[in-house]
């Protein structure tokens, strides 16, 4: 369909590629061609639009054969308009300036052509075969005759139609007839698979006997060797105790010379251990004898030595007072007392003891001099 838009009263119109445009005005060709646009006004235009394109047609028609059996033809017709010009002159394919519709119907006529020249060659070969030769080869006998007649038509290329294939994608006959038909070709089918499976069941029934044989000999070969393994395990167990037995004689033996030999190391030791106990009671007793004379021998020395040392002092301090006289003596048993003294914070002196202390130092200084 072409594209028109309107502009002050005029009309602008773009075609397609695969559309031919005719424009006349007063009868006049202006325009003739694929993919035009154009201006025109809409009241002097008159527009036709042919595709060019292929287009594909697809129709389903019944027919009867020799045998009064009805069939259904499933066919496609691929066409084309080869002459625009003259398929524009036969059919109408005018539009509408303002929409750009075609006011007919001129790919509905064609179709109708196509359609019933096709099947008028197609009933002509089918009601020449029988019904299970149309089955057969019908489809090639009919695709052959529709082309053949589709192109021998003359009414095709005078109206500017050129046919490009035909197809027949089906000849089907009525569906009990369809199924009447299926029901050797499934009986037979069906005898082959029963057939099959009496085969295969006898292939698995002879399968499942070799299967059993096997498994009993397979089962009196385990019995067989169940037996030796059990003859093999009693003397395994056998010789298993034997050396059992004989290990744990020498494991005997060999503990009881250990526990000997403890024994013995463990007498040796003791005495060892005794030896050594004694000799270091018999040190530790002479170390401790000679400690003791050590100390008494040095606790006699020191009283010796302090004994003599307190005579010495005591001899001096004796020659030291006899050499001094009685004032000096006084003085130092004075100052000594003083020293043993408790501390006199404050002390008060009378007059009369003043008196009496100045009247006695007095004295003793006159006896002095």
């Amino acid at each position: 369909m072409a594209d028109i838009t309107r502009r002050l009263g005029w009309r602008h119109l773009r075609g397609a590629p695969t559309a031919h445009i005719r424009h006349h005005r007063d009868g006049k060709l202006l325009h003739d061609g694929p993919g035009l646009s154009f201006w025109f006004r809409a009241l002097t235009a008159a527009l036709s639009e042919v595709p060019v394109d292929d287009r594909e047609l697809a129709m389903t028609f019944h027919a009867r054969t020799s045998d009064f059996q009805d069939v259904a033809v499933q066919a496609t017709v691929t066409y084309r308009i080869g002459d625009p010009a003259l398929a524009a002159a036969r059919l109408d394919f005018s539009v509408d300036p303002d929409t750009g519709v075609w006011r007919g119907a001129p790919l509905e006529q064609l179709g109708t052509l196509l359609t019933e020249t096709a099947q008028q060659h197609a009933l002509d070969v089918l009601a020449r075969t029988s019904l299970s030769s149309a089955l057969v080869d019908g489809v090639t006998a009919v695709r052959e005759r529709v082309a053949a007649g589709l192109a021998a038509e003359p009414r095709l290329p005078a109206t500017g139609i050129e046919v490009v294939a035909v197809r027949v994608v089906a000849l089907r006959p009525e569906p009990e007839v369809e199924r009447a038909l299926r029901t050797p070709a499934r009986e037979q089918i069906q005898q082959e698979a029963d057939r099959a499976t009496y085969e295969r069941r006898a292939v698995a029934v002879e399968r499942e006997r070799a299967i059993a044989e096997n498994e009993l000999a397979s089962q009196i070969e385990l019995a067989r060797r169940e037996e030796q393994l059990v003859e093999q395990r009693g003397t395994n167990a056998r010789r298993e105790a034997e050396e059992h037995a004989a290990a744990d004689a020498v494991r005997a033996e060999a503990e009881a010379a250990r526990t000997v030999r403890l024994a013995e190391a463990e007498a040796t030791r003791s005495v060892r251990l005794a030896d050594a106990e004694a000799q270091r009671t018999e040190r530790l007793a002479q170390a401790e004898a000679a400690k003791a004379v050590r100390l008494a021998r040095a606790e006699a020395e020191a009283a010796r030595e302090v004994g003599e040392a307190r005579a010495q002092a005591q001899a001096a301090w004796l020659r030291v007072h006899g050499e001094v006289d009685v004032a000096t003596l006084h003085a130092l048993t004075g100052t000594r007392l003083a020293e043993n003294l408790p501390r006199i914070d404050s002390v008060t002196v009378s007059p009369d003891v003043l008196t009496g202390l100045l009247a006695r130092l007095g004295g003793s200084a006159g006896e002095t001099a």
